[in-house]
């Protein structure tokens, strides 16, 4: 049927996956990147836009949340969509970051308070949804890449602790302790996850869709979050663990290291050798954000291990993240584009499987 501006957005919100937060992810990671590279402008650039997907984002799960209450609902026990909610706190760490960066730190401080209530909120109702109450779907079965976005939060929320520990010395110890558990329990999640999609892909077909580049993301960030811990001023629990956020942080950045080459294989084999499509999908934020964190990862990491051959690896691969974030902005464009300006649309409507893996 022939529909208005107004009732193809309705239709799109309906359909809105839980994990599209995963392009202020990318975004924002982007742009810390360029501003460490010292395109300062072209970061700022990255950032606005970011920061006006993150509101508009809000906007709309908010309007999901209220008119289609029962979508919302079977996305949060679904364990193949509801990992996509914690991409609202990692989408939080990167603005938090960003905006620091220029001096904002009572907006980073806003942005943490959110981040960090919903990351303890999501870190219970979720798994609990996904995971421990079976009567909704088979656990295993249901386990992908986007159950790194668990780990991803984790580590979001310390990195921007460990950055306003910088900034709010009346709270340097708060702050640093929130850091440390924080990391500490993307690390234990790291370990646990792993072992459950490892078991997934045995027990099932492995697709080894876009979300799974979440896998290096995850590695990447516990990279930075111990990195920015590393290098905060210092408090007694800092100081505490110092040797082993030093081995852990070295060890997570070999690993992401190890996992990008077989990824990019991973990803050429299903699109050139099974010819699957590589028409824009939200999932490709997936495939950019872990590309973009790596860069930014690997820039902190040779600055505070003084390695300067990792800080370059991290400047070269951060322009090869952007290309990538160009293209798939461009079909996340059009994609929006179609999608509001075509006339025949309906809230009965599904979208594909593809769109719904985060």
């Amino acid at each position: 049927m022939t529909t208005g501006p107004l009732d193809r957005t309705r239709a799109a919100v309906s359909r809105l996956s839980p994990g599209y937060f995963a392009l202020v992810m990318a975004t924002g990671i982007v742009s810390s990147g360029l501003r460490l590279d010292g395109a300062t402008w072209l970061a700022d650039v990255l950032l606005v836009i970011a920061g006006v997907c993150f509101l508009g984002l809000v906007a709309c799960t908010v309007w999901r949340l209220v008119e289609f209450t029962s979508r919302a609902v079977a996305d949060f026990f679904d364990p193949q969509r509801a990992f996509g909610y914690f991409t609202s706190v990692a989408a939080a760490g990167v603005l938090a970051s960003g905006v620091s960066a220029h001096g904002m730190v009572t907006l980073a401080l806003v942005l943490f308070i959110v981040g960090f209530t919903t990351w303890l909120l999501l870190g219970y109702a979720v798994p609990w949804a996904t995971m421990l109450d079976r009567s909704h779907h088979p656990t295993v079965r249901g386990a992908n890449g986007s159950w790194f976005l668990w780990v991803v939060s984790s580590q979001s929320v310390a990195t921007m602790a460990a950055i306003l520990e910088r900034h709010l010395h009346s709270a340097e110890h708060l702050f640093a302790m929130i850091a440390v558990v924080a990391w500490s329990v993307g690390v234990f999640l790291y370990g646990a996850e792993s072992m459950l999609i490892a078991l997934r892909e045995m027990l099932y077909d492995a697709d080894f869709a876009p979300s799974y580049w979440v896998c290096m993301g995850a590695a990447s960030i516990t990279v930075l979050a111990g990195a920015e811990i590393l290098d905060s001023p210092g408090s007694t629990v800092v100081t505490n663990v110092t040797p082993i956020l030093d081995a852990a942080t070295v060890m997570f950045w070999s690993f992401a290291s190890w996992l990008l080459p077989m990824l990019m294989l991973a990803f050429c084999w299903r699109h050139f050798v099974r010819r699957m499509s590589l028409a824009y999908d939200v999932s490709l934020w997936s495939m950019v954000f872990p590309l973009g964190m790596y860069a930014v990862a690997s820039v902190h990491l040779g600055q505070v291990e003084q390695l300067p051959w990792v800080e370059h690896i991290g400047r070269v691969e951060l322009w090869l993240a952007f290309a990538i974030w160009c293209l798939v902005f461009v079909g996340f464009v059009r994609h929006v584009s179609r999608t509001l300006l075509r006339r025949n649309v309906s809230l009965a409507d599904d979208e594909p499987l593809r769109h719904q893996i985060t």
